[in-house]
C-alpha cells in the first residue's frame, strides 16, 4: 500500500508500469535503455479512491487523463529508470493529494444598504467630473 494521506493509501497493484525509450539528448545511451516510465492509474474503476476524489483527480489530470478514466504520467527526466519511476509515482501521489482537498463551497450574498450607497455616491461624483470638462452647451 502507498500511503496518500492519513486516512488514504492506494494498492501497488492498481498501478501499471511500462518502460519506453526515451527521447531527447542522451547519446548512445538512449539508443539502448528504456529508461523513461509511463505510469497508468485507472481513476475511475480504482476501488481505493472515495468516489469525490476520483472525480476531482479526473478534472485535475487534465490532458493526462484518456477516455477511458486512466492517467498517463511519463517520466523521462533521468538517466536511471530507478529514478524516473520514483519520480512518476511521486507526481502522481502529488496529484491524487490535491484532488482530496475539498474546494470551499462559495456562498453568495448581497451588497449591504450601505455599501449601495458608497457605491451610488462615487458613481455620481464621477460623473461631476466627467461633466466638468465637457465644453459648455450654448442655447
Amino acid at each position: 500500500m502507498i500511503p496518500i494521506t492519513s486516512s488514504l493509501a492506494i494498492d501497488e497493484s492498481e498501478i501499471e508500469e511500462s518502460f519506453v525509450r526515451a527521447s531527447g539528448p542522451g547519446g548512445q545511451h538512449v539508443n539502448t535503455t528504456s529508461t523513461a516510465v509511463q505510469l497508468r492509474f485507472d481513476a475511475r474503476r480504482s476501488p481505493s479512491l472515495p468516489n469525490d476524489v476520483a472525480v476531482r483527480l479526473m478534472k485535475l489530470a487534465g490532458s493526462k487523463l484518456t477516455q477511458d478514466g486512466v492517467i498517463v504520467i511519463v517520466a523521462q527526466t533521468h538517466r536511471s529508470q530507478k529514478r524516473n519511476r520514483e519520480e512518476a509515482v511521486e507526481r502522481l501521489l502529488e496529484l491524487i493529494r490535491a484532488a482530496t482537498v475539498r474546494p470551499q463551497v462559495r456562498r453568495a450574498t448581497k451588497p449591504t444598504k450601505a455599501s449601495k450607497e458608497r457605491r451610488l455616491a462615487s458613481k455620481e461624483k464621477r460623473s461631476g467630473v466627467k461633466a466638468g470638462r465637457q465644453k459648455p452647451v450654448s442655447d
